[in-house]
């Protein structure tokens, strides 16, 4: 190939490498332009050259069966690639992509041995050893020693980005596989010079971009031949463009993989286009100062002109003609930040990574999943919330009756609809926060952002249906047919119902109605009796019929109370356990009158008033019928007595306390009586025991509020003769740790021979 093709080499998002390389097209005025990039995703080029595309964005080449694997090709503004291909499009050139394809870049990720920790970390330190001996040479990092030395290079980028390339190739340590996978990628892209120059292109017309890395290897390696090129593995694969935030560029950062810096390089960019890269310190320290006022500090006039001339300075003393992001952010931590970078972190952080996120027309290449997802957030106004910035969307369930159509009306329950399919199908568009209203159940409350990884999970749905729904409706029927106990068809049979999703929530009961008939450990029945009562609770908020859902409800409660009080001959270690199944039952019997009342109220006296039970169930119970007022003056004084009478271990007796104080505290708090019961009978205690039984007590009131204390100390102090804040001392600290070691022995102590 003689007298060609121009190999141009470069470092991915490079503002310089892109800047000088459209002036080489300008003057090599090639006939071909080929670009590194997979070479069965030429379709992709025509949309990253649309007019109404905004860059960052990213093709995406993923597997058409499970498990998906995909490889991601980002591009900014300031890509050399784009740039070439932009140039190309403009000038009416022919321009391709030369790498392998995608399918055997998949097919080479498939085929990667399994390595151990060890062996990978010794991988990655060989493959990045040349870049920390440079960094250890400079003494500057590698992203800062790339802008001083090639950023600012004006003339003669080509050569010198070739060399550092062939120099970079000559150091590096690569390990066997790395090594092998580059010389079969540029024997690729060989093949596909010397294919267009065997089509009449002269080689001289030939305008090559690759990675400067590559570029000694397409000189100097052989082509690959069609017996090499027919022996390569491949999958199947389908490609797609998505949007790409500069946060994501940021986190990739290394060479040819990103840049810690994505908005701070596309000033670079555009000073390059404007008065130069001397523009630079004023471009950036002037929109630091401004993301420092918006976050409301000080910044004056005259620290931005310090910044500027401090930058400057830096910039001579470290052999560099202008200031790059290192000397200008010294510069401001000085001037801006009194000498303190934490006082300019936010503002250095949208300076320098900015919030940028690309943006594709209409009609660009999608999966029918994507085209349905971006179709509902238009449809349910949810597009603005397609952000890198974190926002809140508070929902109101209730039907709108001041609107005329009954889409409007239901507008919010439908946004919930599709955010719980996007939750379900582990799409990490939204998070569902915590309720904010006690005795209200219209209020739903989600933090939005988007983030690339999102596109990809969204991508990824693709292979389970056409739709979102269609998608999560797959997803919820796998689960169930999965799912090993009721306590896991249950959150399925939940989800279906979030979701807005009839069908799925009747096959999850399906299967949860099959998995009932077999035994379950009593928290596993609580927890998915629970499940059933928010159903049938919120099923006219959601438009859901719940009425096949109360016989099992019914079934499961029934079980629930048949199976309990054995369940409290247990050890300390499972007692918080039965407590909250003992109070979830309460719960679901005050939430559906069609429960058994009578029931529920003889089992807890009859778990309260046994003395071979975890003494911390007997006074859970207890609380529990203290709490619903169906138990007097006469019997709670006979059963603190009884509890808490000379003879009885420490461990029993407070531990009955603290499952009694584990709930209705202030109708505890205002019994004097019970305040001196106490103390009569830890004053009767030995040393060793008054220790066991203080550790107990300790517990019980940790989360006890300070409110509380204070009233616990008020009745203690009366009781002592001794102030208030006294009292308070003991009841405030914190268990010790020779404390937590007594508690840790208690753990495993068993009330079955009491």
């Amino acid at each position: 190939m003689t007298g060609g093709p121009v190999l141009f080499g470069v470092r991915h998002l490079s503002p310089a490498a892109a800047f000088q390389l459209r002036q080489a097209l300008d003057a090599a005025a090639p006939a071909l332009v080929l670009v590194e990039g997979p070479s069965d995703l030429n379709d992709q080029m025509k949309w990253l050259c649309h007019p109404e595309t905004r860059f960052p964005a990213a093709i995406l080449a993923y597997t058409q069966t499970p498990p998906v694997r995909t490889i991601l090709y980002p591009f900014a503004v300031y890509s050399p690639e784009i740039q070439a291909i932009l140039w190309a499009h403009e000038h009416g050139v022919e321009c391709r992509f030369m790498d392998l394809p995608s399918g055997v870049f998949l097919a080479l990720e498939a085929n990667e041995p399994v390595s151990d920790a060890p062996e990978q970390e010794e991988q990655t330190e060989r493959t990045e050893s040349v870049y920390h001996r440079l960094e250890t040479l400079t003494g500057e990092e590698h992203d800062t020693f790339w802008e001083r030395n090639f950023e600012q290079l004006e003339e003669q980028y080509q050569t010198s980005a070739n060399t550092f390339g062939r120099m970079l190739r000559e150091s590096s340590l690569d390990d066997t596989r790395h090594t092998a996978e580059t010389l079969v990628r540029e024997a690729y892209m060989k093949r596909v010079i010397i294919q267009a120059v065997e089509s009449g292109i002269p080689a001289e017309k030939i305008f090559c971009v690759c990675g400067a890395f590559h570029v000694a290897g397409l000189e100097e390696n052989q082509p690959m031949t069609d017996e090499e090129e027919k022996a390569l593995p491949r999958t199947d694969s389908t490609a797609t463009l998505m949007p790409y935030s500069y946060y994501r560029l940021s986190s990739r950062s290394g060479y040819g993989a990103g840049n810690k810096a994505p908005a701070y390089f596309e000033l670079l960019w555009k000073a390059m286009h404007g008065e130069g890269l001397q523009e630079t310190p004023y471009l950036y320290l002037t929109r630091l100062a401004a993301a420092h006022r918006k976050a409301g500090n000080l910044v004056s006039s005259a620290e931005v002109i310090e910044a500027v001339r401090l930058a400057d300075t830096l910039a001579a003393l470290r052999g560099s003609r202008y200031p790059t992001l290192s000397d200008l952010r010294d510069a401001s931590v000085t001037t801006m930040g009194h000498g303190n970078f934490s006082e300019l972190a936010l503002a250095a952080a949208d300076t320098e990574i900015g919030k940028k996120i690309g943006f594709l027309p209409e009609g660009v290449s999608r999966t029918s999943v994507q085209e349905d997802f971006y179709r509902q957030l238009k449809e349910l106004r949810l597009e603005k919330y397609r952000t890198a910035e974190l926002q809140e969307l508070n929902l109101d369930l209730r039907e709108k009756l001041n609107v005329k159509s009954e889409q409007a009306a239901l507008a919010d329950l439908r946004r919930s609809f599709f955010l719980h399919r996007l939750r379900v199908l582990g799409i990490h568009f939204a998070a569902p926060l915590p309720s904010r209203q006690e005795n209200a159940n219209w209020g739903e409350y989600w933090e939005l952002r988007w983030t690339p990884e999102a596109e990809i999970e969204v991508v990824e749905s693709s292979l389970l249906g056409d739709t979102i729904e269609g998608a999560a409706a797959y997803a919820l029927k796998e689960r169930a047919e999965n799912s090993a106990t009721i306590a896991q068809a249950a959150a399925i049979f939940e989800d279906a119902f979030l979701c807005g999703m009839p069908a799925a929530a009747v096959h999850a009961l399906t299967m949860l109605q099959g998995l009932s008939v077999d035994a379950a450990a009593l928290t596993d029945v609580t927890e998915t009796a629970w499940r059933l009562s928010f159903v049938i609770r919120y099923g006219d908020l959601r438009r859901f019929d719940t009425e096949p859902v109360i016989p099992l409800l019914k079934q499961l409660y029934l079980r629930a109370c048949l199976t309990l009080e054995d369940s409290c001959v247990c050890d300390a270690k499972a007692a918080p356990d039965i407590a909250r199944s003992m109070e979830r039952l309460n719960a679901l019997q005050l939430a559906h009158d069609f429960l058994e009342e009578e029931r529920l109220l003889a089992l807890l006296h009859t778990i309260s008033d046994r003395d071979d039970l975890n003494p911390n169930c007997s006074g859970f119970a207890l609380a529990i019928l203290l709490e619903r007022g169906t138990v007097g003056e006469e019997l709670l004084a006979r059963e603190v007595a009884r509890r808490l009478s000379p003879g009885v271990p420490a461990d029993l007796g407070a531990g009955w306390f603290e499952g009694l104080a584990a709930k209705n505290r202030r109708a505890l708090i205002v019994r004097l009586s019970l305040w001196r019961r106490l103390d009569d009978y830890l004053k009767e205690l030995d040393d060793m025991d008054f220790r066991r039984a203080l550790v107990f007590l300790r517990r019980a009131f940790a989360d006890f509020s300070p409110g509380e204390k204070n009233d616990v100390a008020e009745n203690l102090g009366e009781i002592w003769g001794c102030s208030q804040a006294q009292a308070a001392e003991l009841l405030m600290e914190e268990t010790t740790a020779n404390e937590q070691e007594v508690l840790s022995g208690l753990s495993d102590f068993d009330f079955d021979d009491i």
